[in-house]
């Protein structure tokens, strides 16, 4: 057994005590995940499904990837919480028609739907937790949305996912994007260790490939929107920069994330090694997101100079933050990763875990007050969940290769 080390957290036993006693809390929000439509409500501020909003499938998928590993650890009640919301997926969410799913059960009757490649890589996410887990549907799931992965969002050419599709799928969006592109490295990964053919690995190290590159020619702050033709377009939505997915400039999260699933890749990366360019994309997103003081925490997107636009605070970014701190630190042994894992895990507990009403605060202002200018309540689980088991586990290609029981 290595021996705990005071000066990082997640080596002592008294600390991955309280990750494991904070991850239990979390999956008990919301017993009523269920949406009337089939799929996972949006949960509000009390955990009780929001039904002004229709069953989204990411959100359907995320709370099917977090439940299905709780099983995984041997949580009560997780496994029949991720079969009542897995089953959406393939009844409500699905395209019986057209094939693919819909971004939402309201998509199935409006005119105006389309399919993304964010929502399919939530769904072969989930899908790769469900097959395992042995979920009797999981296997053929997956399979399906990995082919319509593979024929509808893969390009070769580029070696990245194109983004939005109509429904019927007679008409690609010319827009591309990395968000959609970095989820889809996670769920790749994960369809992989769940025993999908290695091709899909290969195309994640593409995708993370080609991240890199852009990264390093623009100060390691990630382009997050491009042409069809994948050229960087770094003044998109200027005036719309508080977009829920597609924000103007530089998004801070986004740096950590990608520092985070690059240690993963490079696990399994064969000749190329990324902890390098994690660290920069690490180094970037700390320096440009902190914002230090009586009330810390990061700002949510910044102009490519590094100046602060978007200044509330998501949890998702704070959560992505001490994720990549801990990646890196078990990495790499640098010191100063445990320092800000201390710092920033401080602030989640000062200001956004919510000990009344339960879950975690999904949006702070500038002075670390509850908002609801980019997201109202809390919707899903995933982010604050994923932070206490990245945090608690050894650094693996994926949280479900991470979260086996020989992975302590």
């Amino acid at each position: 057994m290595t021996p705990a080390d005071p000066g990082n957290w997640w080596t002592l036993p008294s600390h991955r005590s309280w990750l494991d006693t904070e991850s239990s809390r979390l999956l008990d929000f919301g017993t009523t995940l269920d949406h009337p439509a089939g799929g996972a409500a949006w949960l509000d501020d009390r955990g009780n499904p929001d039904l002004d909003h229709p069953a989204h499938t990411y959100i359907t998928a995320r709370m099917a990837h977090v439940h299905f590993l709780g099983s995984v650890q041997g949580r009560p009640g997780s496994r029949r919480r991720a079969d009542r919301v897995f089953d959406g997926l393939s009844t409500t969410l699905r395209d019986n028609t057209n094939r693919g799913w819909f971004e939402s059960s309201a998509d199935a009757t409006s005119p105006d739907a389309v399919k993304s490649a964010y929502t399919h890589a939530f769904v072969v996410l989930a899908a790769s937790a469900a097959t395992a887990v042995g979920h009797p549907r999981g296997r053929e799931l997956l399979d399906e949305a990995l082919d319509t992965v593979d024929s509808r969002f893969w390009d070769e050419r580029y070696g990245m996912c194109s983004d939005t599709w109509t429904v019927d799928w007679s008409e690609l969006d010319p827009y591309r994007g990395i968000n959609a592109n970095m989820h889809m490295v996670e769920a790749l990964l994960a369809a992989a260790d769940a025993g999908a053919p290695e091709l899909w690995r290969e195309r994640a190290l593409r995708i993370c490939d080609n991240v890199c590159r852009w990264s390093a020619a623009n100060e390691w702050r990630v382009p997050e929107h491009f042409t069809a033709e994948w050229i960087p377009q770094l003044e998109y939505n200027r005036d719309d920069v508080a977009n829920q997915f597609k924000p103007y400039g530089a998004t801070v999260g986004h740096g950590f994330e990608w520092a985070r699933l690059l240690v993963q890749a490079s696990l399994v990366a064969g000749g190329r090694d990324y902890v390098d360019a994690a660290q920069s994309l690490y180094d970037r997103a700390a320096v440009d997101g902190w914002q230090p003081g009586p009330t810390p925490g990061f700002v949510y997107t910044t102009d490519w100079t590094g100046q602060p636009v978007v200044t509330g605070r998501l949890h998702w970014v704070l959560c992505e933050a001490i994720g990549a701190a801990a990646t890196l630190g078990r990495v790499t042994g640098e010191e100063r990763y445990g320092s800000d894992y201390r710092t920033w895990w401080d602030v989640a507990a000062d200001y956004f875990v919510d000990r009344v009403d339960g879950s975690w605060h999904h949006e702070l202002d500038s002075h670390n007050v509850p908002a609801a200018t980019v997201w109202s309540g809390k919707p899903d689980l995933y982010h604050a969940v994923q932070a206490t088991w990245i945090s608690r586990y050894a650094p693996n290609t994926s949280m479900l290769a991470a979260l086996q029981p020989d992975s302590d």
